[in-house]
């Protein structure tokens, strides 16, 4: 399969992600809390969705009739969404300086009641997220909305019953314009997925109910996600939904963040910050 993907494409998004990374290290540290791990491995997907394969608009209206939608469903990740969508235009970038402070917008989890632009979904409580993008597209289809929905979930949160309802559900009704994506990189808040309960062959379980399963091995490289991107579009509106297992490493690419779980739920220090910033280049100023 083939991809229409220039190199110059390829590094203006890696410039945003750069950028993303360095706005989630310091949102994290402005507020000494939060979950830096996940959002920093899962800033070239969400990039590569919002600035080159999703249509969307961020003159943000709630029904999202014909775009492109996204589901955060692991809502702790929260901040590498919230710089994403600032970035994209849909709120001021200096706003991700309140981010999980007193009276923000920019709750530690997406809430809706704050009517942040680019929210469709309070998430957080962990399981929910497959089902409501579920919903969602299979309502385009009805309306004949020909655009897809986007649900990002972690692998931790594969051991939710909830999940595999939704798994049997999109299957059953042909929502075949559903993409979903694992976050694949084998850590939850108490340890390895593998420690706290085990996944198992997960693309083989997807199968069993019915998704067309891809796996990226480098859910880290933008041009490898790019094109995992459009091969999962490719593969789309056939009679089936679309799962992606996206293996990506926790604490992307910061050295003493990387190959832990410890990341999943911490915030750096001053020291800490500094050394990952200088990880991390600025490219489109930092807020």
């Amino acid at each position: 399969m083939s991809f229409n993907i220039t190199d110059e494409e390829v590094k203006k998004l890696e410039d945003v992600a750069s950028q993303v990374r360095r706005d989630i290290l310091r949102m994290v540290h402005g507020c000494g809390s939060g979950h830096p791990g996940g959002a920093l491995g899962c800033t070239d997907l969400l990039v590569a969705l919002y600035f080159k394969e999703m249509t969307h608009n961020p003159e943000f209206s709630m029904d999202g009739k014909d775009e492109d939608l996204f589901f955060l469903s692991n809502g702790h990740i929260s901040a590498v969404l919230y710089s994403t969508l600032a970035r994209a235009g849909y709120f001021p970038v200096p706003e991700l300086a309140t981010h999980r402070k007193i009276n923000s917008r920019l709750q530690g989890h997406p809430a809706t009641e704050e009517g942040l632009p680019g929210i469709r979904m309070a998430s957080g409580s962990l399981g929910q997220g497959l089902s409501v993008a579920a919903g969602a597209a299979q309502t385009k289809k009805l309306n004949g909305d020909d655009k897809f929905v986007y649900v990002l979930m972690g692998d931790g949160e594969q051991q939710e019953g909830q999940i595999w309802e939704a798994a049997m559900y999109a299957p059953h009704n042909k929502v075949d314009n559903l993409i979903g994506f694992v976050d694949y990189n084998n850590a939850q808040i108490d340890g390895s997925t593998d420690e706290v309960l085990n996944l198992l062959d997960l693309g083989a379980k997807y199968k069993a109910f019915g998704w067309h399963v891809i796996t990226c091995e480098k859910g880290n490289d933008m041009k490898t996600v790019l094109e995992t991107i459009q091969e999962a579009k490719a593969a789309s509106k056939q009679g089936t939904p679309v799962m992606v297992l996206l293996k990506t490493e926790m604490g992307h690419p910061i050295d003493f963040m990387v190959g832990t779980h410890k990341w999943h739920g911490q915030a750096p220090n001053d020291e800490q910050l500094a050394s990952a910033l200088g990880q991390v280049k600025e490219t489109l100023g930092d807020y």
